[in-house]
């Protein structure tokens, strides 16, 4: 995918960064998409700081349209079941400055996904504004950290080897205590 992005950015040179921020915008929209494919096909394009910024502003504003598009589409579904676990009533309830403190502070985390936190702000009591700001200042770093990995691993330095070693121990060990953890659950029954 990677390369048909750098491909399709390389032919429309003169619209290149247009192109890069609205798939940025359907990629949030979609919400369980991943954008590191596009954010390699940036870095590779415009280079490392104007990839990494160009990355930085079409997850922002995506983030904001989806935002918006959410609360109006599914709004409804916040008083039911589906959202009846503790932490995600928490981030649905949230106001004011404990809402720029949980988007904040999960935007942070590399392994929520970025349309799942988009997904319950919308529909919960979150406000626009502290959603674009709190939403925006956790993607930088967490696109900072996303940019430099893919870059190493792109340019295959030492770096991107460690980065990939760790990830692949990572997926290894995650795998490894789901599939023991479904093995108790079944010996259990």
């Amino acid at each position: 995918m990677k390369e048909q992005m750098i491909t399709l950015l390389n032919t429309y040179e003169n619209a290149a960064y247009l192109i890069s921020i609205v798939i940025n915008i359907i990629i949030s929209i979609l919400g369980l998409v991943p954008s590191v494919f596009l954010t390699a096909a940036n870095l590779a394009v415009f280079g490392f700081w104007k990839g990494t910024f160009l990355s930085f502003a079409g997850e922002a504003i995506g983030a904001i349209i989806s935002f918006v598009l959410y609360r109006k589409g599914f709004r409804k579904l916040s008083v039911t079941k589906l959202f009846s676990h503790p932490k995600v009533r928490r981030l649905l309830e949230a106001k004011g400055l404990e809402a720029f403190f949980l988007v904040l502070s999960l935007r942070l985390f590399p392994f929520v996904p970025s349309g799942v936190v988009t997904f319950v702000a919308a529909i919960g009591k979150t406000s626009l504004l502290i959603f674009m700001i709190a939403s925006s200042i956790g993607k930088i770093p967490a696109l900072l950290l996303e940019a430099y990995s893919v870059y190493q691993l792109m340019n295959w330095t030492w770096q991107g080897k460690v980065i990939l070693t760790f990830l692949s121990v990572f997926l290894f060990l995650f795998t490894w205590k789901k599939i023991n953890r479904k093995k108790a659950q079944t010996n259990k029954t």
